[in-house]
């Protein structure tokens, strides 16, 4: 593609997404999210393969309901309160018609279909994108509007979620598929506390962002789209497979890494609330979430190739590994000793 064709859609992506997140009316927020989603598309659709069509058209078509449905409930809002501002929504119908489309747009459950096959047909980096600045936008829309969306079919989709992204992952061979069904599972964690602790549901976003992106530039760094390529490269790039193996834990939630922080703080929060029976279902459905992190980690890090193997092995990896992918992976195990100061600063 061309440099000043990425750079346009760059600028667009960033562009609709700060509309979006700085915007007090809603129809600003919607014109930030048409931005958005149409400079997303030509990305998807790049390399011109037919799964690549395929899931630029599933992503417009649902993308493009979703915001319809964004426009019609801040319109009957406006309609019966006189109120364009985003904060202000109180119908009970607009409210409910919105947390249906912000559900699509993020790919709640029982909305949640479009993404794993939209994500496969995707690159690895623009995979990055989708599982985490396309979904920053609609999250800022929950936060604003969190003191007037229903608790109950919030919690009712967050289960749901974190059920069924667990669930349809277990059988996964692709990585990408892998990491989308992941994305859903996580969702279903923010939008359990999102009404209860609007900045909690946030601090988890930020930090599942941060763990996305370590996983996702990791796997494209050593170009493993499938498990069985993923059990070669340990000959292509062996410190960053041992390091990818501890990030995958991380955002599987287990302690002493950050991926453990947002859980353990939503769970307390949760029994607070008097929801122990909520918190209690949601912690064992993240297990589902930890025995495919622990078979990635495993294909990656464990696992040698028979010799009968169908791939060939990767070479050593002379180049040194990206910064970036240096610098998250060490956020992604290293922050929860100050995690009090996270939360003096959230």
């Amino acid at each position: 593609m061309n440099p000043q064709a990425k750079l346009i859609f760059a600028l667009s992506l960033t562009l609709g997404t700060t509309l979006t997140i700085s915007s007090n009316h809603w129809i600003l927020a919607w014109t930030g999210l048409e931005i958005n989603t149409l400079a997303i598309l030509p990305l998807i659709s790049k390399s011109h393969h037919p799964r690549a069509i395929e899931a630029a058209t599933k992503y417009f078509l649902v993308q493009a309901a979703a915001s319809a449905l964004v426009l019609f409930s801040s319109m009957t809002n406006a309609w019966h309160t006189g109120q364009w501002d985003i904060t202000q929504l109180s119908h009970p119908t607009s409210c409910l018609i919105l947390t249906v489309a912000l559900a699509m747009k993020l790919g709640l459950v029982p909305f949640h279909f479009w993404f794993p096959e939209v994500l496969q047909g995707s690159s690895l980096i623009v995979g990055l994108l989708l599982s985490t600045l396309m979904k920053f936008p609609p999250i800022t829309l929950l936060y604003l509007t969190s003191p007037s969306l229903k608790p109950t079919v919030l919690t009712a989709m967050a289960i749901l979620s974190a059920a069924l992204g667990g669930w349809m992952g277990l059988n996964q061979t692709q990585t990408r598929k892998i990491l989308a069904f992941s994305s859903i599972s996580h969702l279903g964690w923010m939008a359990i506390i999102i009404t209860y602790s609007p900045k909690l549901a946030l601090l988890n976003f930020y930090l599942y962002t941060l763990m996305t992106a370590a996983v996702f530039l990791s796997l494209n760094s050593i170009k493993a789209l499938k498990l069985s390529t993923l059990m070669t490269t340990w000959t292509k790039a062996p410190s960053l497979n041992a390091v990818l193996l501890l990030t995958l834990l991380s955002l599987a939630g287990l302690p002493p890494l950050t991926g453990f922080l947002p859980k353990w703080l939503i769970i307390q929060e949760l029994t607070k609330q008097e929801m122990a029976l909520a918190a209690t279902i949601i912690a064992l459905l993240s297990l589902l979430g930890l025995f495919f992190y622990l078979r990635l980690a495993y294909c990656a890090t464990i696992t040698l190739p028979p010799h009968t193997t169908n791939h060939m092995k990767q070479w050593h990896n002379s180049k040194p590994t990206n910064t970036m992918v240096a610098v998250l992976t060490t956020m992604s195990l290293m922050l929860l000793p100050i995690s009090p100061i996270i939360l003096a600063v959230v």
